[in-house]
């Protein structure tokens, strides 16, 4: 039994859900996502919630029962509010910028590093040390996060590199004489 899958989904005001078959479309103030029901799970809205409950009795239909309320669940909130991700770069000389779509980071490399941002991300630096980057779809903005991160991860010894801003980088000890 599924302790997630249980609770419905609050529809906040200002977000519509529609579901047409298998698919499911949560449309808000900052745009509209789609999911693919899986047919293991049945969802139906009653009143401002949405209801989930398992297909039949199998394992497959239990697990997917959780998983898909929560991939409405964070549909939702996307559609209302965004997700947001914050990168801190540490180093003498290591900085971001942003300049027209593309995020241009300089990393200790011989060359500048260029990541061109998608279409559906937005990224800003207030201070060239830190990196936000915003959208409404959870996994897309976590991606994004994990690959700039990926450019230059942070190392023990000195924490030199990208890292997440609620990250704690667990720094070694240096050569001893």
């Amino acid at each position: 039994m599924s302790r997630v899958g249980k609770s419905p989904v609050a529809i906040p005001t200002g977000v519509t859900i529609q579901i047409s078959g298998a698919k499911l479309s949560a449309k808000g103030k900052l745009g509209e996502l789609h999911l693919n029901l899986s047919d293991q799970v049945g969802a139906k809205v009653e009143g401002d919630k949405v209801v989930f409950k398992p297909a039949n009795d199998s394992k497959q239909a239990r697990m997917m029962w959780g998983t898909t309320r929560n991939l409405v669940r964070n549909m939702v909130l996307g559609v209302s509010q965004g997700f947001r991700k914050n990168l801190e770069i540490n180093g003498v000389g290591y900085r971001a910028a942003v300049q027209g779509k593309t995020l241009q980071l300089q990393l200790g490399y011989s060359h500048d590093v260029n990541f061109a941002i998608p279409d559906d991300i937005a990224i800003k630096c207030e201070k060239p040390t830190s990196i936000s980057i915003t959208g409404r779809d959870k996994q897309r903005v976590g991606q994004v996060a994990a690959e700039i991160r990926a450019y230059r991860g942070p190392e023990p010894y000195k924490g030199k590199g990208i890292k997440y801003d609620t990250e704690t980088i667990l720094r070694k000890e240096g050569k001893k004489k």
